[in-house]
């Protein structure tokens, strides 16, 4: 992301928009590579510190929803900012991390471009000491809460034999009705369960 004509413009595609200039300028100050990368199953973001040739380099997935791709951006500029200040002489979510994840936070919180809980779970997050990792889960559960959800069918709307899952990931393939519910096969374990025909479902 290197022109400065269109950086506002893009960033606002994946973030609240009243917290892309301030992403923007964030960009150009500390010369880093900024990059919005495809979905990673192992992590949300990145960053790497300047080695040789290369500077600073932030890379977001590019499928997070708006809140958790701010705040995603956030935590790698305050491990930017914190390399510019220490190096590798701390540890990566350590006091010193955290103090410029809090001070980065700052603008968006006066901009209020989090929704309530998500603020609060931030808050939370960053006056907890004992929270030493970004993987906090209140913050998690907080932030899933945006994401975009998969519409759901009610069981007696598929077809026989269709496949269909629940929220915890289990299939089912759908039988016939039995008096008032349908029997459906457990594809995960051969169980034969009984649906009622408004049970809420997702295409698989």
């Amino acid at each position: 992301m290197n022109s400065p004509l269109d950086k506002k413009e893009v960033l606002a595609q994946y973030m609240p928009p009243l917290a892309a200039p301030i992403i923007a300028k964030w960009i150009d100050y500390f010369q880093c590579e900024f990059k919005i990368s495809k979905n990673r199953t192992t992590k949300l973001g990145d960053y790497r510190h300047p080695f040789k040739e290369s500077g600073h380099k932030i890379s977001v997935n590019n499928d997070l929803n708006p809140y958790a791709f701010l705040v995603t951006t956030v935590h790698e500029f305050a491990h930017l900012l914190t390399w510019n200040d220490h190096k590798n002489k701390v540890k990566p979510h350590g006091a010193e991390w955290k103090n410029n994840f809090k001070k980065m936070m700052k603008p968006f919180f006066d901009l209020e471009v989090f929704p309530p809980e998500v603020n609060q779970s931030i808050i939370a997050y960053l006056n907890n000491p004992a929270a030493s990792s970004c993987t906090d889960l209140r913050l998690a559960r907080a932030l899933k809460k945006y994401d975009q959800q998969e519409e759901t069918i009610h069981v007696e709307q598929l077809p026989i034999n269709s496949i269909f899952k629940l929220k915890d990931g289990r299939k089912f393939q759908k039988g016939e009705r039995m008096r008032k519910r349908y029997r459906c096969t457990c594809l995960d374990n051969g169980k034969i369960y009984l649906f009622n025909p408004l049970a809420e479902v997702h295409t698989a």
